[in-house]
């Protein structure tokens, strides 16, 4: 079977298509690769699912329309990699439940809205006791594990854990209220 020939033009638009889906993937990869930690709660497996994601977004680079929320259809894709993996893995894998993964995934910001999340983040943190403030920095903006934060911190590994999971709620709060209030001050 003779398929025609590809349109030089055509072929042009999809490997730019591909290369800046690709440049929003390393821009993004640390969001990325939260969401899919934060789902499977396993580094190494996590890296795959990541590396897949990357694969699935490159090859579905035409299907994404430039202007809308990068993250958000990156890390859709991310989900069915993830559930995808769980199933695969499900005896020996401790994550999360389906449902719980599909509640988390429909919580992404809108893009409109995700710069005055940042302000309100970046505010908040500053409120934060200095030890949460680093204990959130370190784990997401360098990237390290509960054990190397420990570590860093001379604290007990569920004392991280404890100290993420409370600084998580504060950061959740404080955002969301800071956000009610400017929705209902706003005209």
């Amino acid at each position: 079977m003779n398929l025609p020939p590809r349109d030089p033009a055509s072929a042009f638009e999809v490997a730019a298509a591909t290369a800046e889906v690709q440049r929003l993937f390393l821009k993004h990869s640390g969001a990325i690769k939260g969401f899919i930690l934060a789902l499977l709660r396993n580094t190494s497996l996590a890296e795959d699912v990541l590396q897949e994601t990357f694969l699935v977004v490159s090859a579905k680079a035409e299907s994404f329309r430039p202007g809308s929320n990068f993250v958000a259809w990156a890390c859709t894709i991310a989900r069915f990699k993830t559930l995808e993996a769980i199933r695969k893995q499900a005896p020996q894998l401790q994550a999360l439940r389906e449902n719980v993964i599909e509640a988390l995934a429909a919580d992404l910001p809108e893009e409109n809205n995700r710069e005055e999340v940042l302000r309100c983040l970046e505010h908040c943190m500053a409120e934060l006791p200095s030890s949460a403030r680093e204990a959130i920095l370190l784990r997401y903006f360098h990237s390290l594990l509960p054990e190397e934060i420990g570590l860093r911190l001379s604290l007990k590994i569920d004392s991280v854990y404890v100290t993420l999971t409370r600084a998580r709620k504060t950061l959740r709060r404080c955002v969301d209220g800071k956000l009610a209030r400017q929705e209902s001050a706003s005209p």
